[in-house]
């Protein structure tokens, strides 16, 4: 397993991160989600991303039970958001409370890496990163993130952190995979232009990106897609079908599968330090693995981004938030 730093941060993070959007209802049981995080630290993997509403809340809760007595071997990072704020409750009771309730699930006094998830309309950076900067002085929060911001909100977040010596948000998480390739207009130029660490999610478009799906043919049985998963089903268009088909005959030639290529090809840039993806069988753990292994040579890559290439154009699916 490789290992990257997370942009700005002391934080070393595997290249392949473990999503815990899968674990807790409807997904994974305990026991299934601690044999996942057990098997993916036997194979090296030390970083895990979750938040405080997934899996119904068990998500943080079955990663704090499966590192118990390891917890010091991960990079944790987890997610509050100020969605449907009360008339009653402030922006700093929010946070607080998310981060205590985050700490006492994970079983832990602190949080590697803590990202705004979702925000609501009117509240300013200011106000959120003053509440940010408590925590980091306290000792709960070590590195702090975002979710979903652009790039000249990151930006402007960073001039008032700067301005104020709080400290600055070091990652930023948002939605790419080879079929969803929006951030390259300016997210990730800004990234890499400042040391910012990108962090994909929906990295294998929920499953659509591997092997599983066929041209023209029903999801298969048992996957996301047969589910009607919404991002499985705005990733299948016409157009993405053709790409997808494309770029799978490609990997095949390589002696790769698609979805070793579709982490691989995001693994080559280097705003990257880690790809997060959620599995549901050690199987899958045990696959991402394996995609960390190929190195994608300039030419390879080359020959991939004429397969997925993408004009600005085409189909603008509704933002989805994992």
């Amino acid at each position: 397993m490789q290992y990257r730093q997370l942009g700005s941060s002391d934080l070393k993070v595997s290249v392949i991160g473990l999503g815990g959007n899968t674990f807790g209802p409807p997904r994974l049981s305990a026991d299934e989600s601690l044999r996942c995080i057990h098997r993916a630290g036997e194979l090296g993997i030390n970083f895990i991303d979750t938040a405080i509403k997934y899996g119904e809340g068990q998500s943080e809760a079955h990663i704090g039970r499966a590192l118990e007595g390891n917890r010091h071997k991960w990079v944790v990072a987890t997610k509050f958001n100020l969605a449907q704020l009360r008339a009653d409750e402030s922006v700093r009771a929010r946070i607080l409370r998310h981060c205590e309730i985050s700490l006492q699930r994970l079983r832990s006094d602190y949080i590697d890496l803590y990202q705004i998830h979702l925000n609501a309309p009117g509240v300013d950076d200011e106000e959120t990163l003053a509440v940010l900067a408590e925590l980091v002085l306290a000792g709960k929060v070590r590195w702090i993130g975002e979710c979903n911001y652009a790039a000249w909100r990151h930006a402007g977040a960073m001039h008032t952190a700067r301005r104020h010596g709080w400290p600055v948000m070091v990652s930023c998480q948002n939605h790419y995979n080879l079929l969803r390739r929006h951030v390259e207009h300016e997210t990730l130029p800004f990234c890499r232009e400042q040391g910012v660490a990108f962090l994909p999610y929906f990295p294998l478009a929920g499953g659509f990106l591997t092997d599983k799906y066929v041209q023209g043919q029903p999801a298969p049985v048992g996957t996301r897609g047969a589910a009607g998963s919404p991002i499985v089903t705005n990733s299948r268009t016409a157009r993405n079908e053709a790409i997808q088909s494309q770029l799978k005959e490609w990997a095949h030639v390589q002696g790769h599968s698609l979805g070793e290529l579709a982490i691989a090809w995001l693994l080559s840039h280097p705003e990257i330090p880690s790809v997060i993806a959620g599995v549901s069988a050690l199987e899958q753990v045990e696959q991402n693995v394996r995609a960390a292994e190929w190195v994608l040579t300039e030419a390879q890559r080359a020959e991939v981004d004429a397969i997925a290439t993408w004009d600005g154009s085409g189909q603008l699916a509704e933002m989805l938030v994992p």
